[in-house]
C-alpha cells in the first residue's frame, strides 16, 4: 500500500471521527437551546473537504513519494487542532452553533488566535497536497477554502457578537 493511500485513509478517518463528535455536540447544544447560524454554508464546507480528499486520491499517482518534511509539517499542525477541539470540548462543532448566555471560550489557543481551527484547516489544505507534489490541488483548494472561510467567519462573528 502506498504512503499516499495510508495518509489519505488516516485523514479521512480523522475527519469522520470529528464529524461524529461534532454531530453529538450539535445535538446536545441544540437540546440546550443552542441556535444554528449559517446552515446554508455547511454543505459547501463538507463538499470542499470531501472534494479535497477525493481530488488527491484521484489525481495524485499512488506511487508518488512524499516530501517527508512537508508531511512532518502537516503532522506538526495536528496538536493545534487537538488543542482547539479539547479547549472547546462540548461546544466544538463543525457547524456554527451558539448557546445564548454561554461565555465565549477565551482559553487554550483562543488566547492567541480568534479562529485557531481555521488556521489549522488552511495549513492542512495547502500542506498535504504539496507533500505529494500536487501544487495545483493546493492552490485551487486553498483559494476555494479562503473564499468559504471569509464568508463563514463573517457569519460566525455576527453570531458571537452578543456574547462578547
Amino acid at each position: 500500500m502506498s504512503v499516499l493511500w495510508i495518509v489519505l485513509g488516516l485523514v479521512a478517518l480523522q475527519r469522520l471521527a470529528e464529524l461524529l463528535y461534532s454531530a453529538r455536540n450539535t445535538r446536545r447544544l441544540l437540546a440546550r437551546g443552542g441556535v444554528e447560524t449559517g446552515a446554508v454554508q455547511y454543505p459547501f464546507i463538507v463538499l470542499l473537504h470531501a472534494a479535497w480528499l477525493v481530488s488527491m486520491a484521484v489525481l495524485i499517482p499512488p506511487a508518488t513519494p512524499p516530501n517527508w518534511a512537508l508531511l512532518g509539517l502537516y503532522l506538526l499542525v495536528q496538536p493545534l487542532r487537538i488543542w482547539t477541539i479539547a479547549t472547546l470540548g462540548d461546544y466544538w462543532t463543525t457547524r456554527i452553533i451558539t448557546l445564548p448566555g454561554a461565555p465565549l471560550v477565551r482559553g487554550g489557543p483562543y488566547r492567541f488566535f480568534r479562529h485557531p481551527n481555521y488556521i489549522v484547516v488552511c495549513a492542512e489544505i495547502a500542506i498535504l497536497p504539496l507533500a505529494f507534489g500536487a501544487v495545483e490541488i493546493a492552490i485551487i483548494f486553498s483559494i476555494l477554502n479562503a473564499s468559504l472561510l471569509s464568508w463563514r467567519i463573517r457569519v460566525e462573528e455576527r453570531a458571537l457578537i452578543a456574547r462578547r
